[in-house]
């Protein structure tokens, strides 16, 4: 037993708490029979699950179809009479927002407005019924909008074009196939997006959204917001550009705008930049005075309007030239099948278009369900959002996802579930069958300048880079480089380009962990960074060192790096060292010009008579056990390092994994420094990290897991007891061999010298 009274070492003047205990110095095996360790029990095979998940009961059969269909768990319980107004106001005040902001995103993807608030329409039909978001708004984002505009222009680029300084525009038939071939890009799109989506749901593999960061997705929004401000800008100026997509697109989109900025239309500008002035002024009060306004004003509905009948009454159309929607046919179109000869083309771009619609959506549905004190479910949202995508797809829409202002709109004014999505989707249907053609004198530039000013929260980001700078230096490269990315190389690119830079830095940060030596906080079992603490000592002859990573295949070099600097000398060349000089010693013995003293100590031998003596009275250096001390100076011209410590201890609490690779480097590291004298042992280990050390086949007759302890305090007091229960180190001896081990490679050695007598006895330690 060791008794282990601790004892302040802080300020004596402040207050503290102490305790005091007693328990034996445990090794790992010790441990486990006191603790009387247990096998664990296995977990089910894969068969067994599959088996326990397709077994059939009355009860699992109505869980899995909860699960599959949760509009059956919630609308059992839902309490008419405490939610069902509040639902009934917010949905009329969505689904004022949803039609006008689907109108206004369709310019994204380069269509009709009429298709946006089609996609405002379809998406949330499936997921009122799919959904486990109370209070998400589904239907287009500008992000995802326009994603699927840069696939649409990559493939039917055509539209107005810029010759010798003059517009043409296509005729009424050619503008027709136009914008047929364009929306049959955007919906097959979106059929791709949704099974992406559905196969991710079925595959259970909603964990994958947490790789795409805060910093990440911090840095791809705002570069999308800056795509998206460049894309409208040409609206609002509604000036002719090119098509341009991919690599440096929105530099040429500038190029394009400034070179025709003299074909501005006056009526377009003004319009569009008041719509904007107006838009962000009243948004502001609605946040400044929200606990204050029962309702938030619903300033794009009433912009709208009055747009509109300006437009109307004035006649800007004809008068002035002024862009305007046009046509807003009533009904819905029938559903058509999408094409199926676009599908590879489109893969790459619809697969990082899915993975950033449901990751938008599911960070905004977390917040809300935090705030509201429920959960969701990832892997059921992803088969929602597919679903209401593959619908959407077939009935001319697009990428449906979720969008901050619309939702926030929702959930301010009063929503508690999704009753009140449904009523915003049934005013989105009475606007495209009745309401829709008196929005037809509406100017394009007020839709864009609407979309700009809901673009001010997604640019407002760029505030966190400084705290990011200040808070975590690799998360603020990974904000700046996404963002950066997304911006030369457009978005869809830019996005993995960001995943790659994001995993490199992880991998970087593994790759070349935090390693310390430990010293001890005296009168105390504590052991810390030497750097951290100035009333800390080093315990005499033992160094303690300290991994803050995983130890695998990547990092390990460096980890042997680290370890040799923390020692201050390298195992391995100490070995080749002495052995070269244990050569020229038993050369110089048996030549006479060395001599030993009677308890074979190696000494200096003088010229002269001491040697003449010497050699006429010639011992049989076989049969004494020679012993050099490595820390004096040795009688043969090589420089041996100095090897001052006699134990190390390697704190493996803060290790969560090792690897093959990592497991055998590490117990050729032991057995380098067993080879010398330094006796290493492992501290802080829990049991998961001793089965993988047990099933990597770490130990062996060398390393064995008595070297193991259960922290580092156990260790240090192991060897204490151990240096004072011995009058003198441990030698290594070898009466038989008179020839020095021979040098041969570093694996060979390490057997060789295990594996044969020794024949030094080393006093160093």
């Amino acid at each position: 037993m060791n008794n282990m009274n601790q004892e302040s070492v802080m300020d004596p003047d402040l207050p503290e708490k102490r305790y005091s205990i007693s328990r034996p110095i445990y090794s790992a095996p010790s441990f486990e029979v006191a603790g009387e360790r247990q096998e664990r029990l296995e977990e089910d095979s894969l068969s067994e699950r599959l088996h326990k998940s397709c077994g059939c009961s009355s009860k699992g059969s109505l869980r899995l179809l909860k699960k599959c269909l949760p509009i059956i768990d919630w609308v059992s319980r839902y309490p008419i009479k405490e939610w069902l107004l509040s639902d009934v106001i917010s949905g009329v005040s969505t689904g004022l927002v949803c039609s006008l902001q689907g109108m206004a995103y369709a310019l994204l993807v380069s269509v009709a407005p009429v298709y946006g608030l089609y996609s405002a329409f379809f998406p949330i039909l499936t997921y009122f019924l799919l959904g486990t978001s109370r209070h998400i708004s589904v239907g287009p984002f500008p992000v995802t909008c326009l994603m699927v505009g840069s696939v649409v222009l990559s493939q039917v680029p055509g539209g107005p074009s810029v010759l010798a300084g003059n517009v043409t525009q296509p005729n009424g038939t050619e503008e027709e196939d136009l914008e047929g071939r364009r929306i049959m890009v955007a919906s097959t799109m979106t059929v791709v997006v949704g099974l992406f989506q559905v196969a991710m749901g079925l595959l259970q593999v909603g964990f994958l959204v947490r790789y795409l960061s805060d910093p990440l997705v911090g840095g791809f929004t705002t570069a999308a917001a800056l795509h998206v401000f460049v894309s409208q800008i040409k609206i609002v100026l509604s000036v002719p550009t090119g098509s341009h997509n991919g690599p440096f697109s929105i530099f040429k989109t500038l190029i394009d705008v400034f070179t025709n900025i003299h074909l501005t239309n006056v009526a377009d500008l003004v319009a569009g930049l008041l719509t904007i002035a107006t838009v962000m002024a009243v948004k502001e009060v609605n946040a400044k005075f929200q606990h204050k306004i029962p309702v938030p004003i619903p300033i794009e509905v009433l912009v709208t309007v009055v747009a509109a009948g300006i437009s109307y009454a004035v006649d800007l159309d004809s008068r002035y030239g002024a862009s305007i929607v046009r046509s807003i046919p009533r009904g819905f179109v029938a559903p058509q099948a999408p094409n199926s000869e676009l599908f590879l083309d489109i893969l790459g771009s619809s697969f990082s278009t899915a993975v950033v619609g449901y990751a938008v959506a599911v960070s905004v549905a977390k917040v809300y369900a935090a705030k509201h004190d429920y959960t969701i479910d990832g892997n059921q949202e992803l088969l929602a959002f597919g679903v209401s995508n593959i619908l959407c797809g077939f009935f001319s829409s697009f990428v449906a996802s979720t969008a901050l202002s619309r939702t926030a709109v929702q959930e301010s004014t009063g929503g508690k579930s999704q009753v009140a999505g449904i009523i915003s989707a049934v005013l989105v249907m009475v606007v495209i069958l009745a309401l829709g053609n008196l929005l037809e004198p509406l100017q394009k530039s007020v839709l864009a300048g609407i979309v700009i000013a809901n673009l001010k929260g997604m640019f407002l980001q760029v505030t966190e880079v400084p705290s990011l700078w200040r808070q975590n230096r690799p998360d603020c490269y990974i904000w700046i480089g996404t963002c950066l990315a997304c911006v030369v190389l457009g978005l869809d690119v830019g996005l993995l380009a960001g995943l790659v830079f994001e995993m490199a830095t992880v991998v970087i940060r593994t790759q070349f962990p935090s390693c310390s030596s430990l010293g001890h906080i005296p009168g105390s079992d504590i052991y810390r960074n030497m750097r951290d603490y100035k009333n800390i000592a080093e315990v005499p002859g033992i160094k303690i060192f300290k991994c803050n990573s995983p130890i695998y295949f990547a990092n390990i070099d460096y980890f042997k790096e680290r370890l040799r600097d923390t020692v201050g000398f390298d195992a391995v060349k100490v070995f080749k060292k002495r052995n070269k000089a244990l050569k020229k010693i038993h050369k110089l013995i048996k030549k006479g010009k060395l001599k030993t003293s009677e308890d074979g100590i190696v000494s200096v031998v003088s010229l002269g008579v001491d040697n003449e003596a010497f050699e006429s009275e010639p011992r049989d250096v076989g049969s004494v056990d020679v012993r050099v001390d490595w820390t004096s100076d040795l009688p043969v011209s090589v420089s041996v390092p100095q090897v001052l410590i006699h134990s190390l201890v390697l704190d493996f609490s803060a290790v969560a994994f090792l690897d093959v690779v990592a497991a055998k480097s590490l117990r050729l590291v032991i057995k380098e420094f067993l080879r010398i004298g330094v006796t290493v042992y492992i501290a802080g280990c829990d049991d998961d990290l001793i089965r993988r050390m047990e099933s990597l086949a770490l130990f062996d007759d060398v390393v064995t897991r008595d070297l193991l302890f259960l922290s580092v305090h156990d260790a240090i007091l192991f060897i204490k007891l151990e240096e004072a229960s011995k009058d003198t180190p441990n030698p290594i001896i070898d009466k038989d061999n008179k020839e020095p081990l021979p040098f041969t490679e570093e694996e060979d050695l390490i057997e060789t010298y295990d594996n044969q007598p020794r024949a030094i006895h080393e006093l160093s330690n």
